[in-house]
């Protein structure tokens, strides 16, 4: 008969070990998620120092590399969880789909990105013999997973730890650097920092007070307490070129329902007429600005479904009166791709009209949002009841990549629509450079976190090429932004406004928009040297 004291003893000892797996558990994903508040609308910066640092401390000190691996994967799905939570916003607009898959849909997306952190973690294990090697290699192995996840699977680079280093709209921050380092890079120099001052904490609590551990730490606190806390930056001062940016305010349940697209049109119609002397203008309307089908040649019951029924002239003339003269129109819409007489596709468009109502240029996003504008495996998901977060039955095909529209006296605009911007090294043409770039989008199925977040990787664009950039949003945020990444004008969320100015002046083009990505990766691979020089000496 077995004794009832051992069998209560063994489901003590079962739930003793089950408890101390799941407090570690909770307590590395838990600094993964404040590592999260870092980026916007909560901008903690000190938060990254204490949630990487504590990764390239904890990674370094476990007894195998899958121990360090799985250390990163976790830290990395409380990182992405708490990060991306404005994805599960996306699925409260899509009738199709119940609300709750909106958190499953996050939690497994921050699975697969948490390999990254993971493989970062994995490099500081490597390096773990020496502190130095090991700040240097996790530096340099962060970089390198962050280049990965914004290319694998078409990429998805959004919340580089670059943008932790970005102040306020007045600072740019240490996010100043990336002219000459790049995104990448500059997410490597942040989890640096954050390495050294998680050494520096540990040697402490472990006793030791020697100036080599503690000087480098003390350095990085006030290099981050100056770049966010130091004088603010003034805004560079408008160039010749006249714009209004349009944010007519239009709610995201109402966007695509043809009811409304009248009111829709007039609501943004009232914020863009001239106001003063007549001159030449660029006026910016969002993403998703205009329900009319702006080119001819479609099949009739396309055209009824918009505000002007049956004739894409009439609608184009009508945005061409209310803008004036002299003024271009920049603005989001749809065009159809055409097989003969049927619809074989669309694309997601910004299309230029001139008062006459005559269409001067065309630019098809080139990066599509996966699940947002098309739907992967379509074979495979929609039998299982799987749509597209964004409500529509049909896909959209992408445009060739970055494109410079020449507007004669308005200048040479570079085009990005929407979450095209968060791609680094990936926004002009750099055989036909722009003096700025218009980034139209569609946030109101961002949620609370998102429009913040693509504001803040805006202004990285901006800085890393040298240009600045102007959104157009439904309902915010939109800006202009200079080249230096001081935001100039913004429209806050959920309100009708308009922006008028005058285009900041570019910039020379800098080490990074000469380079690209090279430049980051450049740096990236020199941290890893460095990493293995240190060893090699440590070994001798």
């Amino acid at each position: 008969m077995a004794d009832p004291r051992s069998a209560r003893l063994r489901l003590l000892l079962l739930v003793r070990l089950l408890w101390g797996v799941a407090w570690r558990v909770g307590l590395i994903a838990a600094l993964g998620a404040l590592a999260a508040c870092a980026f916007r609308p909560l901008a903690w910066w000190p938060a990254m120092l204490v949630g990487v640092g504590a990764l390239a401390v904890l990674a370094g000190r476990v007894p195998r590399a899958r121990w360090a691996l799985l250390v990163g994967w976790l830290w990395g799905l409380g990182h992405f969880t708490l990060g991306l939570n404005w994805i599960a916003t996306a699925f409260t607009y899509q009738a199709k789909m119940p609300a709750w898959l909106g958190g499953l849909a996050v939690l497994l997306l921050s699975a697969y990105l948490a390999v990254f952190p993971a493989l970062a973690a994995w490099g500081a294990w490597a390096a773990r013999r020496r502190p130095l090697a090991q700040a240097l290699a996790f530096a340099g192995c962060w970089a390198l997973a962050e280049a990965l996840r914004g290319w694998l699977f078409t990429g998805f680079p959004w919340n580089p730890l670059a943008a932790s280093l970005l102040g306020d709209f007045a600072h740019p921050g240490l996010a100043a650097l990336l002219p000459w380092l790049g995104t990448y890079a500059l997410s490597a120099l942040a989890a640096l920092l954050a390495a050294v001052v998680g050494q520096a904490v540990l040697a402490l609590w472990q006793g030791e007070r020697s100036p080599w551990r503690l000087a480098p730490a003390g350095a990085a606190l006030a290099l981050l307490a100056l770049a966010f806390h130091g004088p603010a930056k003034a805004p560079q001062e408008g160039g010749h070129v006249a714009y209004t940016v349009v944010q007519p305010n239009i709610p995201q349940p109402e966007l695509n329902d043809p009811t409304y697209f009248e009111d829709q049109f007039q609501k943004t119609a009232r914020l863009s007429r001239a106001i003063g002397p007549a001159g030449p203008r660029l006026v910016l309307w969002p993403e998703s600005g205009v329900p009319d089908f702006l080119r001819e040649g479609y099949p009739l019951e396309y055209y009824q479904a918009t505000t002007f029924a049956a004739d894409p002239l009439l609608a184009r003339l009508r945005i061409g009166r209310l803008i004036g003269p002299q003024a271009q129109l920049l603005t989001g819409s749809i065009d159809l791709i055409m097989a003969g007489n049927r619809v074989a596709g669309a694309r997601n468009v910004v299309t230029g009209l001139d008062s006459a109502g005559r269409i001067t240029g065309s630019y098809a996003k080139a990066h599509l949002v996966p699940y947002g504008e098309y739907l992967p495996m379509r074979w495979l998901l929609k039998p299982l009841g799987l749509e597209r977060l964004v409500p529509g039955d049909m896909d959209f095909t992408p445009g060739p990549g970055p494109a410079t529209l020449d507007l004669g006296v308005l200048g040479k605009a570079g085009v990005q629509i929407c979450y095209e911007i968060i791609f680094p090294g990936a926004v002009v043409d750099g055989a036909h450079r722009p003096e700025y770039i218009f980034n139209p989008s569609n946030d109101g199925w961002f949620g609370d976190w998102g429009p913040p977040q693509h504001l803040a990787q805006a202004r990285l664009r901006a800085i890393e090429e040298g240009l600045p950039v102007l959104r157009a949003t439904t309902n915010g945020i939109s800006a202009v932004v200079d080249s230096h990444g001081v935001v100039v004008q913004s429209a806050g969320r959920d309100v009708a406004a308009r922006l008028d100015g005058t285009v900041p002046p570019a910039l020379a083009p800098t080490p990074f928009a000469s380079a690209g990505n090279a430049l980051s990766l450049g740096w990236a691979l020199l941290l890893l040297v460095a990493a293995a020089l240190v060893l090699r000496r440590r070994e001798r």
